[in-house]
């Protein structure tokens, strides 16, 4: 009878632990990554404001080949919804949406996330000239962690996680333009 109190005690303060964590975590997140691509800025601005050019890119779309993909309006256009549905726990199923287009410098999309767990946060690419013939784009990810999951911000690394998949991504993206 004393190990079942001693693991109900155990599990207490683990809960009681994460529950003070999460009143000092941050609640917002923030993820860029960033690289140099061989191309004038409009070339490169023109091939990312096509959200299924993301298909040839995105490490998240190349996951599973099998996945179901539908689009809703005009592509490349405000309010053009690219929804995936896919077995694999990595993919999951959601939409992106088209927020907002600062031409020749902002791309900024809205994702609904449906599986493996409901969650809405925001992506956006920026470009920007280094030279005439050379652009710098930012892939961001931006979001919130609501109370006590934002604890887990310390368990697990959201930028690192997030991160080499926005590198992954972005490597690609580079090998495709450059062709």
């Amino acid at each position: 009878m004393k190990w079942i109190k001693r693991i109900f005690l155990l599990i207490l303060s683990l809960v009681a632990l994460i529950l003070v964590i999460g009143l000092f975590a941050p609640r917002k997140f923030k993820i860029e990554r960033s690289i140099q691509v061989s191309l004038p800025k409009d070339s490169v601005y023109h091939y990312l404001k096509f959200l299924k050019n993301q298909d040839q890119f995105s490490v998240w779309a190349r996951q599973d080949p099998k996945m179901k993909k539908t689009y809703t309006g005009q592509d490349g256009i405000v309010g053009f919804v690219s929804a995936w549905e896919s077995k694999d726990k990595k993919v999951g199923t959601g939409s992106m949406e088209l927020m907002k287009l600062t031409p020749g410098e902002r791309i900024d999309m809205h994702i609904r996330f449906k599986v493996p767990f409901e969650n809405e946060d925001d992506a956006y690419f920026e470009t920007s000239s280094i030279n005439a013939e050379n652009t710098r784009v930012i892939w961001g990810f931006e979001g919130n962690s609501p109370y006590p999951w934002n604890a887990m911000t310390y368990l697990l690394n959201m930028d690192e996680m997030i991160g080499k998949d926005l590198d992954g991504g972005l490597k690609k993206l580079k090998s495709v333009l450059e062709k």
